[in-house]
């Protein structure tokens, strides 16, 4: 039975699916979920590209931020942890780049956290010395250095929509046909709102408890969080869901498990809740903006001068990671810090 089929079965049997618990199925069911299933995500020959395989200028820069990072909270012994580390180009691409780093690589604990085995086998190829958790707080105590490129993005949302006679959410059921749909629910009772009709309001119901772990580790140990991915500095009321495969958009619920769910991170509410739990905020700022700020331009340029035949390869990398019309502008970083540390580089 595919999980299409098991999830018309579960509609028929128990009603409609929130947007929220639609995506989890899709992209962590255990058997037949897209991260259960997929050996390699993330690169060329995947359904997407993020910007470690893009360019190794990406993860050497935040390989860099860390050696930083780790000098500000004093060079202890730490956990260098990396939350959906994908196929572990990132972490392989920062591992070389701090190779000349004194003594970090002795104190730096390796850290993947990580669910899907297959992926899990592709990350043990190129980190092999790291070491694997579930979930972030099943990672060793003490000070941290956590980076999350494109991880916010996977976080199941609920979608509530505004309509003429208030808000309703937006549900996953079944046609006339017994196809899965996308539908909405009765009215929600709710304030009066001047908010425009077809207005969409995102929520990940995960978040706070994400947040909460980290805010737990960094007030335990000193420590940062750099968060890497697409969203809004403030929700823009649309709806953001969408669905790769191939490289191309598709309908989200066409083919469930095989196409890779994301929605749009709302970084104003990562921001509150990190504030609200008095951990230092800075940013977001934009990609772009970061990596510049990073000397991205100057690494692209002694890269040029040592290999002048990738030049225009080069060039494109930079202009893919940085420019507004590429990953520079929707792409935006933020740093969450344990309190009385120095500000982080990049902002």
């Amino acid at each position: 039975m595919s999980l299409s089929e098991k999830l018309v079965e579960h509609i028929r049997d128990n009603g409609p699916l929130t947007v929220a618990e639609f995506m989890g199925a899709c992209l962590y069911d255990p058997d037949d979920g897209y991260y259960a299933t997929r050996p390699s995500i993330g690169g060329a020959n995947a359904d997407f590209l993020t910007a470690p395989e893009a360019s190794q200028m990406f993860g050497e820069l935040i390989g860099l931020w860390c050696a930083h990072e780790w000098d500000a909270l004093g060079k202890p012994a730490f956990n260098w942890i990396e939350l959906g580390p994908g196929r572990g180009v990132l972490m392989q691409d920062a591992l070389r780049a701090t190779l000349r780093i004194e003594g970090m690589h002795d104190a730096a604990n390796v850290v993947l956290v990580e669910t899907s085995e297959p992926l899990r086998d592709e990350q043990a190829q190129r980190v092999p010395t790291a070491e694997w958790a579930p979930r972030i707080e099943d990672a060793p105590p003490g000070p941290s250095l956590i980076v999350a490129n494109e991880f916010f993005d996977c976080l199941p949302i609920r979608q509530f929509v505004f309509g003429e006679d208030g808000w309703h959410e937006k549900l996953v059921g079944l046609n006339e046909a017994d196809k899965l749909t996308f539908g909405l629910s009765a009215a929600i009772p709710a304030p009066e709102s001047d908010t425009e009709p077809g207005t969409v309001r995102e929520i990940a119901p995960g978040l706070e408890s994400l947040i909460y772990d980290i805010e737990r580790r960094l007030h335990d140990a000193p420590g940062r969080v750099l968060i890497i991915d697409y969203g809004y500095a403030k929700p823009e009321g649309a709806d953001t869901l969408q669905a790769l495969r191939n490289h191309k958009k598709v309908d989200p619920i066409e083919a469930p498990g095989e196409a890779d769910l994301t929605a749009h991170v709302d970084f104003s509410r990562i921001a509150q809740l990190a504030s609200d739990a008095n951990l230092q905020v800075h940013g977001p700022i934009t990609q772009g903006a970061f990596l510049r700020a990073l000397g991205i331009e100057f690494r692209a340029d002694a890269l040029m001068r040592a290999n002048p035949t990738h030049t225009e390869r080069l060039k494109r990398e930079v202009r893919r990671l940085t420019h507004p019309d590429e990953m520079g502008a929707l792409f935006k970083v933020i740093c969450l810090s344990s309190p009385n540390l120095p500000p982080p580089a990049g902002f």
